[in-house]
């Protein structure tokens, strides 16, 4: 993502938690599961500072081991125009394909990825990928399926049961990627430490996300790997949700081999779901804030179980087992 003075919320202002910068180690631990994908094709990086990013960075380096058509990049300016980065070919003649290769063009418009110019960027490229802003994400990636895009982008754990977000991967239109879960992220140097997960080092800050998420489109081998489970079901073992027909499954390592009706599991099944092996039924939001929007009211809305609100559960249900 760019830095402070590049976020893309020049309507709604500066929000710190949309200024988390990712590390290029973590880049390069993800994106090393896509790289075939990458032949041929057009990838744009439309949530950040092409100067700075490392994202760039990493799809600049690998450029030619990748096979790239061609990377983009737009920088955001919440007050003027600004430009975009290209590289595409080797232009200096000394048969490599380097950043002496950029072309860098203004833009009349100011970066956002919202802007039509940049939109008319993004249907011309294949891949997106990027940081985008976590306060909308919703909206980022609202666009990406509008406009039928590829991509691999990161977030918090908690847009995966938001209301736009949730049903795609229900249905199949979206998924995670392999490293989920803590990350580390760079934080612009005015943040002030106000918890363990923040630290300081050679004068950069970091903060941990215990939560953070990869998102895609790409089918990847992960997503056909069955989540092992041995756990056999007997009835005195679980209990019932009072509002709802499905087991109460209090940790992942409780799903049990044997059950063919539905469970209540942790959110971070997500992060193991094959959807060969288990079809998501729902979600029930819990009382953590609702779930990222999706509302927890008191009565049947929330995962009760013996009259006492659970923490959100997604409704799952083994596929091989059912009748």
């Amino acid at each position: 993502m760019p830095k402070a003075k590049n976020t893309n919320l020049n309507k709604a202002g500066i929000n710190k938690e949309d200024e988390f910068y990712t590390k290029i180690t973590d880049i390069e631990r993800e994106l090393r599961y896509y790289k075939h994908y990458f032949k041929d094709k057009t990838v744009f990086c439309n949530c950040d500072d092409p100067e700075t990013s490392n994202f760039w960075k990493y799809f600049e380096l690998q450029f030619e081991e990748l096979g790239l058509k061609k990377l983009v990049s737009t920088h955001f300016d919440p007050e003027k125009p600004t430009y975009k980065l290209e590289l595409m070919r080797d232009i200096d003649g000394d048969g490599k394909i380097t950043k002496k290769d950029i072309i860098k063009t203004p833009l009349q418009q100011n970066g956002d990825f919202r802007s039509p110019e940049c939109i008319e960027i993004l249907k011309e490229a294949d891949i997106i990928v990027t940081n985008p802003p976590f306060s909308l994400y919703t909206e980022y990636v609202k666009q990406l399926m509008d406009y039928n895009k590829k991509f691999v982008i990161i977030g918090r754990e908690t847009v995966a049961t938001n209301k736009y977000i949730f049903p795609l991967i229900k249905d199949g239109k979206i998924w995670t990627g392999y490293n989920n879960g803590d990350m580390e992220f760079v934080v612009p140097s005015y943040y002030e430490p106000r918890e363990t997960r923040y630290r300081e080092e050679n004068g950069i800050k970091y903060r941990s996300l215990g939560n953070a998420l990869w998102l895609t489109n790409l089918d990847i081998p992960k997503r056909h790997e069955d989540y092992k489970v041995y756990k056999a079901y007997r009835e005195e073992d679980y209990l019932k949700f009072d509002y709802y027909d499905a087991i109460f499954v209090a940790k992942l390592t409780d799903i049990p081999c044997d059950y063919d009706g539905v469970m209540g599991v942790p959110i971070t099944i997500l992060h193991h779901h094959n959807p060969e092996q288990f079809e998501i039924v729902g979600l029930l939001a819990g009382n953590i804030r609702g779930l990222a929007g999706i509302p927890s009211k008191i009565d049947k809305d929330g995962p009760y179980v013996n009259g006492k609100m659970k923490f959100g559960r997604i409704l799952i249900r083994n596929k091989r087992l059912a009748k």
